[in-house]
C-alpha cells in the first residue's frame, strides 16, 4: 500500500512506514476533543507548524483523563477516544505500529493512505480540510490499491464504507443546521440554548436509528444506538468528515483519476488557504459555504 501510495498516486512517503515498533500496550494514544455546549464553538489548542486544531492527542493516558476531567468541570462537553496511528506531516519517519495492525487489510491500506497524505500537504489550520482530504483520499486510494491487485471484492468493500462516510457526514451536516437554528432562536439564555440543544440530540438519535441505521451497509445498528451526541463528539466527527462529497465531485471532474485529483485538490487549497473547501466548491460549480 505505502509503495502503490508512492509510485501511483504520488504520495510523499519519505521513509515513513519502512520500520516497525511495537508497544506493550494496545492504544498508541487518547484524543481529547472538547466544545462549548450552549454554542458550536471547539475548544482549541495551538501547536507550532500545524496551527489551531480542536483536539489534542496524548501518549500519557493519565493526562489526557485528568485533561478531560479538568475541561469538564469547567462546563465544557468532552470526548475522548483512542486512535491507532497517526502522521508527524513527515517531519519524521513514521514506523509501522501493532496498533494500527489490530485491524484487517482494508483497515490497514486505507490507513497507511490516509497518513501518507498527510505527510504531501497540511495546510495549516485547517484541520477539518486536512482530516477529510486524507479520509477521502484513505478510501479511494485503498479501493485503487486492492483493484490493482485483482482484490475487486476488497475494493468494493471500502467503496462501501467511504459511501457510508458520505451519508454519515451528510447527516451531521444537518444535524449542525438544527443545532446553529435551535441556538439562534434562544439567543437570550444559556439554560434555553442548553435546554433546545438537548431536544435536538433527542431528535437525532430518533433519526439516526429509524432512518440512516437501515441505509449503512457497513456499520452495525448498535452504531446509532451507543454513539455519543453532544457537541464536543459532534464536531470531532466533523472533523473528519466535512464536505465529502466536494471531494468526490472534483474526484468526478477530473475523470476519476485520482493521482490528478490529489494534485488538484491541493493546488486549489494553496489558492484559498483559509478556506480551502470554498476553493473546491468555487472549482466544481457547487455553492461555496
Amino acid at each position: 500500500a505505502r509503495q502503490y501510495a508512492k509510485d501511483s498516486l504520488r504520495l510523499r512517503t519519505k521513509d515513513s512506514f519502512t520500520t516497525y515498533s511495537r508497544l506493550d500496550h494496545d492504544t498508541l494514544v487518547l484524543v481529547v476533543s472538547a466544545a462549548y455546549r450552549d454554542t458550536l464553538k471547539p475548544y482549541t489548542w495551538w501547536f507550532p507548524i500545524v496551527g489551531r486544531v480542536p483536539y489534542k492527542g496524548y501518549f500519557d493516558f493519565d493526562a489526557a483523563k485528568r485533561d478531560a476531567k479538568n475541561l469538564a468541570a469547567d462546563g465544557f462537553d468532552v470526548y475522548v477516544r483512542p486512535s491507532d496511528a497517526f502522521s508527524t506531516l513527515g517531519f519524521f519517519n513514521d514506523p509501522l505500529l501493532n496498533t494500527t495492525l489490530k485491524g484487517d487489510s482494508l483497515d490497514l491500506a486505507n490507513t497507511v493512505i490516509h497518513e501518507l497524505t498527510h505527510n504531501t500537504f497540511y495546510a495549516s489550520g485547517q484541520a477539518p480540510f486536512n482530516e477529510s482530504f486524507a479520509m477521502f483520499v484513505g478510501a479511494r486510494g485503498g479501493a485503487a490499491f486492492f483493484r490493482s491487485r485483482g482484490q475487486e471484492a476488497a475494493a468494493a468493500r471500502l467503496d462501501a464504507q467511504w459511501e457510508d462516510d458520505k451519508v454519515l457526514a451528510s447527516f451531521w451536516s444537518r444535524v449542525i443546521k438544527s443545532l446553529d437554528s435551535a441556538y439562534a432562536a434562544h439567543s437570550a439564555s444559556k439554560e434555553a440554548r442548553i435546554a433546545a440543544r438537548d431536544t435536538v440530540y433527542l431528535r437525532a438519535r430518533a433519526a439516526l436509528i429509524s432512518e440512516i441505521a437501515p441505509a449503512l451497509k457497513t456499520i452495525s445498528p448498535r452504531y446509532a444506538e451507543r454513539v455519543p451526541l453532544d457537541n464536543a463528539s459532534l464536531l470531532a466527527r466533523r472533523v473528519y468528515a466535512s464536505d465529502l462529497d466536494v471531494f468526490d465531485r472534483v474526484y468526478d471532474k477530473e475523470g476519476r483519476d485520482l493521482k490528478r485529483t490529489i494534485g488538484r485538490i491541493i493546488s486549489l487549497a494553496k489558492s484559498n488557504q483559509k478556506q480551502p473547501i470554498v476553493a473546491l466548491r468555487q472549482w466544481v460549480g457547487a455553492d461555496a459555504r
